[in-house]
């Protein structure tokens, strides 16, 4: 859960400061193997039944933090297995990005509903009247619910009037739109990756921590320590993430992690929504029934692995990440450019191979907050920037509230011409896109413009954010007031556009996507 500091939270937090310092000091490999006893120290155990279980899991945690793959439960070997070939400045994701540490996860049952000692044993039992397989009776006063005949409806739940019957779920499975999580042989959690797109929500709802991404942490600060320059390229979301840190501080914290500059993501989210206001006007009606927005990774990838047929009438435009990287590296053709946000979904993207030369390295808000921590720095300490982020429109900045994309590119379009008319319909989390994408095929939404958000709330609600996402919609707004222009087509980068989507078009042919 986002805002609450936690047992999970410290743990996560723990680990990502561990392999920053470990970094940051040089990677000695050699110590790889202490770092477990150092994060949980002692002899007696604090979350679960042994402190060799709780190293364990840290072992594996330390790992995926380093970008390298679980190591099987089956056969012995060192954590530090394979470290010293992941110490390098330059590494892509090896799928699978999300990943179950088996031996970690509580083997939650997929779906029950079970009734509870608030049960008063009513004379009504309605319970029992509205169960359409009579799984329900009564044993002893109570109401009592036959597992083999249940086929979990939730309809006892609804007439229960003392609310003593619920329902209950594996909440990585409930989190997950796509439906790709099931239980395996051993009753542990299992991910078909033939349906996840990397959202991430199931590893922010599993209350165990048993799921975890990989990360470019240790990757990026051996980038820093090369001499070579790195930029931070920041997310419309980091507004409120690190707390303690405003926004004309930024710069100089990152500056203070041996980053070079900062760039901000808002500024590609402009050519974004231009790119897509355009679009939007030559191709709907006349050429598509509808257009879908682009910008979130995980929901074009649903898109396309699900509505197939419909694949088509998703957005080509770039999104603003693969914009800003690019713009950048057109200023600074030398330098490395690190996608900072709040998207565990941007990992995957940024892993394709027309887009690695764009963006090297994606780390979340989570993963930086460690770096923070390595370095210890202070944010009342770091100075006022004499030169905030001020190169972005208030539409741009919005990308990063469920809705704001939609709104920025209507906003352009009225700007381009004030008489057309736009329809909207957006929907946010996954099993709430799959429905809009449903009634957008049969007809429903044709003329309009669909934008989807794989994470409720959009992207203030990532799987790598840090702040309750409520409290950073609302920063997210501030920062909205803080810029120099409202709208995207106001950019002064407007006239780059040409020259980066032509660059996208050589990709295309290369075929390397």
């Amino acid at each position: 859960m986002r805002g609450l500091y936690s047992s999970k939270t410290k743990i996560r937090n723990q680990i990502f400061t561990e392999v920053a310092r470990f970094a940051y000091e040089g990677g000695d490999y050699s110590k790889f193997e202490n770092l477990p006893y150092e994060i949980i120290p002692g002899e007696i155990s604090t979350y679960r039944e042994s402190i060799f279980l709780e190293r364990a899991i840290v072992g594996e945690r330390l790992r995926l933090a380093m970008g390298l793959p679980l190591l099987p439960v089956s056969k012995q070997a060192p954590i530090s297995t394979g470290v010293e070939e992941s110490m390098i400045d330059e590494k892509v994701y090896d799928p699978p990005l999300i990943n179950i540490i088996k031996f970690a996860c509580h083997k939650c049952a997929e779906k029950r509903v079970v009734v509870t000692d608030g049960c008063q044993g009513c004379l009504e039992h309605p319970c029992t009247e509205v169960c359409p397989k009579g799984a329900i009776s009564i044993v002893h006063g109570k109401s009592h619910i036959d597992d083999e005949k249940c086929i979990k409806c939730g309809k006892c739940q609804g007439a229960c009037p003392y609310n003593a019957i619920i329902k209950q779920e594996r909440p990585c499975a409930a989190a997950c739109g796509m439906k790709a999580i099931h239980s395996d042989e051993h009753g542990r959690a299992d991910i078909d990756y033939n349906k996840c797109v990397s959202c991430g929500m199931c590893l922010v709802s599993c209350p165990f921590s048993a799921i975890v991404d990989k990360s470019q942490i240790f990757q990026t600060i051996m980038a820093i320590n090369s001499g070579t320059p790195v930029y931070a390229a920041v997310a419309p979301a980091i507004a409120g993430q690190f707390k303690g840190l405003p926004s004309n501080k930024i710069r100089n914290a990152f500056k203070a992690l041996g980053f070079t500059d900062v760039v901000e993501v808002a500024v590609g989210a402009d050519l974004c929504t231009v790119e897509e206001a355009k679009d939007f006007m030559e191709e709907v009606p006349e050429k598509q029934p509808f257009m879908a927005t682009s910008c979130c990774p995980a929901w074009s990838v649903m898109a396309k692995k699900t509505f197939p047929d419909i694949a088509p009438y998703i957005s080509m435009a770039l999104t603003p990440m693969v914009l800003t990287g690019r713009l950048t590296k057109q200023h600074y053709p030398d330098c490395r450019v690190v996608f900072i946000g709040p998207c565990a979904a941007k990992k995957l993207e940024a892993s394709r191979r027309s887009i690695r030369s764009d963006i090297d390295f994606v780390l979340t808000f989570e993963e930086v907050a460690g770096m923070f921590a390595a370095k210890e720095v202070d944010f009342n300490a770091v100075e006022v920037d004499e030169k905030p982020l001020s190169f972005s429109s208030a539409d741009g900045r919005g990308f990063a509230v469920s809705g704001g994309v939609a709104k920025a590119v209507v906003n352009a379009i009225h700007k381009l011409d004030p008489e057309r008319e736009v329809k909207v319909a957006n929907a946010q989390g996954l099993d709430e896109c799959v429905k809009l994408l449903r009634m957008a095929k049969v007809g429903k939404y044709n003329g309009y413009l669909l934008e989807g958000m794989a994470c409720p709330g959009g992207c203030v609600a990532g799987a790598g954010t840090i702040n309750n996402p409520d409290k950073s919609a609302m920063e997210v707004l501030k920062s909205k007031k803080e810029s120099c222009f409202e709208g995207a087509v106001d950019t002064p980068f407007i006239d780059r556009l040409s020259t980066l989507e032509n660059m996208y078009n050589e990709f295309d042919k290369m075929k390397e996507i």
